[in-house]
């Protein structure tokens, strides 16, 4: 399978187009236009927020709610364009009174891809810089994570940390998952949820921004996705690099990720046991469901860490492009934090690279087909 998408923050509409979806899937739009809304939330969003209220409209690959086995075309309406259609329009002349974008922002793309593309004004690229684009790729995830309920597998984030302020852990899955859902940061842990709240609001009010970590787990995985034998096919390093790719992520961790490069082997590597009605199975998951590039039943467990928000409302010193004098850069409208936010865009990136391996792994162009050649899977790996 394999998405593409396109579109700017202040065009008409984002666009995905998805193509390898097995036929006869069934999709429940509610279920993707929700996904959109828990994007939109959490605490720290900015006023774009109040703006749009996202929705998918599929135009193409979908009849009577099931999947054709075509392209899957989504569109997302930018309810916000009709404010910029003096600035944004796709077609016409420039208007000679529109003023260029001329001071880049430090720590965003608006320099270097200006140098890359010759491009004389910097609202060019912060259009699709920006990170509205991970709405479609939300919406992209809702499809993927419709295909992995069929085979039982779940998708699920919390958040770690918010500036200094960091969760302190304990229960189940299901119980942090339930706990994280009713968070305005997504944190499991109330005690730090609210300090973390108190921080966002201090963050505000000094016109400053506020990154923090959050953590992804996909339980019902089975063992075999992925691979050892070439780097493109190992799994792990697909998941990072989906990771890497969400605006402001910089950096990521599988299982005990950086904590384990201190201990000693005999404190890190997960001991392997057998039950006759289980199979294989790990004593404990500090791999994080990950080895060799493969899968190995174990929940799925990954991290990223987000930067804070680039765009400050007490902007950073920068360089006019136009005569080069010293300025402070511009301020467009932004969050003052948006890890809640793109810990739901993290599910939809994992979700959509573990439904891709399914599809590696097992084939089939129609769901049923799909879904036999799991089950087949299943048998052969209880026989072992």
């Amino acid at each position: 399978m394999r998405y593409l998408t396109a579109g700017e923050s202040h065009g008409p509409s984002l666009t995905a187009i998805i193509e390898g979806l097995p036929a006869n899937l069934q999709l429940d739009m509610q279920q993707v236009n929700f996904e959109l809304s828990r994007r939109q939330q959490g605490y720290g969003r900015g006023g774009r927020m109040r703006i749009e209220t996202d929705r998918a409209q599929i135009t193409s690959g979908l009849r009577f709610g099931r999947a054709l086995g075509s392209p899957l075309a989504i569109s997302i309406e930018n309810r916000d364009f009709a404010n910029w259609q003096d600035r944004m329009s796709p077609e016409g002349e420039r208007p000679p009174e529109l003023a260029r974008v001329t001071r880049p922002r430090p720590g965003h793309a608006d320099l270097a891809a200006s140098l890359k593309y010759d491009l004389h004004d910097i609202r060019d690229v912060l259009e699709r810089a920006s990170a509205r684009e991970t709405a479609a790729r939300t919406a992209v995830g809702a499809v993927a994570r419709q295909l992995l309920g069929v085979f039982g597998v779940t998708v699920f984030s919390h958040v770690l940390s918010i500036g200094s302020v960091s969760a302190s852990l304990t229960g189940e899955l299901s119980q942090l998952r339930e706990a994280a859902g009713k968070s305005p940061v997504r944190c499991a842990d109330p005690a730090a949820a609210a300090e973390m709240m108190k921080a966002i609001d201090h963050a505000r009010e000094e016109g400053d921004s506020l990154g923090g970590v959050f953590e992804i787990i996909a339980t019902g995985v089975p063992a075999g996705l992925g691979s050892h034998v070439h780097w493109d096919r190992k799994l792990d390093g697909r998941l990072a690099a989906a990771l890497m790719s969400i605006q402001a992520i910089k950096g990521v961790e599988v299982g005990g990720g950086f904590a384990l490069a201190v201990l000693p082997g005999s404190l890190v590597h997960d001991e392997i046991s057998y039950e006759s009605e289980k199979g294989y199975f790990r004593l404990s998951n500090r791999a994080g469901g990950i080895e060799g590039g493969i899968t190995n039943g174990e929940p799925l467990v990954v991290r990223a860490a987000m930067k804070p928000i680039p765009t400050l409302y007490k902007p950073l010193q920068s360089i006019d492009m136009d005569g080069h004098a010293p300025f402070t850069a511009m301020v467009e409208r932004s969050d003052t934090c948006a890890v809640p936010a793109a810990s739901v865009v993290a599910e939809a990136v994992i979700a959509w690279e573990i439904a891709c391996s399914f599809r590696e792994k097992f084939g089939g162009d129609s769901l049923a087909e799909m879904q036999s050649n799991y089950n087949s899977y299943l048998k052969m790996m209880t026989d072992r």
